[in-house]
């Protein structure tokens, strides 16, 4: 049976452990007929190793850090070694310090906001950028995001940056049309993914979450998610850019 993603090389970020969306995004495309291309960087670097032994199959990994002009810079010509092209890529990057979560909005300092700001909102026109060389024939970017549109308990300063990483794919939509490279995003509920846990208060935010949902909500489970960031990456959506699609139960659309 073929896959929806049958010849296509999509390159994922954000792969670490195995409960985390981008590992289900990566481990369902190739189960479509994806070839994948994993990236990461520093200490995170052993984790990625070590998730891809769950892959369905071996992908390589190149160095990655969004933050190093060096690496965004060197990008096409890591994943050229892998693949002559890129039909797809998943941006699941995110970091905030401590200091701009968990009700300290009000004191975060600015170099902290704008570490928070440069990674997990900037960092996609980063990557895009990047990549690009390699989106010849276009393709899908597809990022992931937290509803940037309303003021979340405890996400703080992450929440500025996911309103600022919704307006950046709205722009890069606009900019990148042009060449057939499609841009969109995945509202996803909470998923207890290990990044997840490390925001203080992240219970405040996933509390009754499954109550609120007209279809349920399963914190546990990425697979609904993963599945929608990989039907965006498929040409089964081509004429759809700029959108944000919502993965949440139907929570964004209920009242409180």
């Amino acid at each position: 049976m073929s896959g929806i993603l049958d010849g296509k090389s999509i390159l994922v970020t954000g792969v670490l452990r195995d409960n985390s969306i981008a590992f289900h995004v990566a481990r369902l495309a190739m189960e479509q007929g994806a070839s994948v291309v994993l990236t990461s960087f520093g200490r995170q670097f052993k984790l990625t190793e070590l998730s891809t032994r769950r892959l369905p199959y071996p992908a390589p990994i190149v160095q990655l850090d969004v933050t190093d002009q060096e690496h965004l810079d060197g990008l096409a010509a890591a994943v050229s070694e892998h693949t002559d092209r890129l039909d797809g890529v998943v941006h699941s990057i995110g970091f905030a310090p401590q200091s701009v979560l968990g009700g300290n909005f009000l004191t975060a300092t600015w170099p902290d906001v704008a570490t928070a700001l440069e990674i997990s909102a900037y960092s996609l026109k980063s990557l895009a950028v990047a990549a690009k060389p390699l989106m010849t024939n276009g393709g899908a970017i597809v990022g992931l995001t937290f509803d940037g549109s309303v003021a979340w308990p405890v996400y703080d300063w992450m929440g500025v940056a996911k309103a600022a990483f919704e307006a950046t794919a709205r722009y890069l939509a606009r900019d990148l049309g042009p060449e057939g490279i499609r841009v969109n995003l995945v509202s996803a509920g909470p998923i207890r993914t290990t990044a997840a846990t490390h925001i203080p208060g992240f219970e405040v935010m996933e509390g009754r979450w499954d109550e609120r949902a007209p279809l349920g909500w399963d914190v546990t489970d990425p697979e609904p998610t993963a599945r929608s960031v990989v039907a965006l990456l498929s040409d089964w959506f081509p004429a759809t850019t700029a959108e944000v699609v919502h993965v949440d139960g139907g929570v964004h659309a209920m009242g409180q």
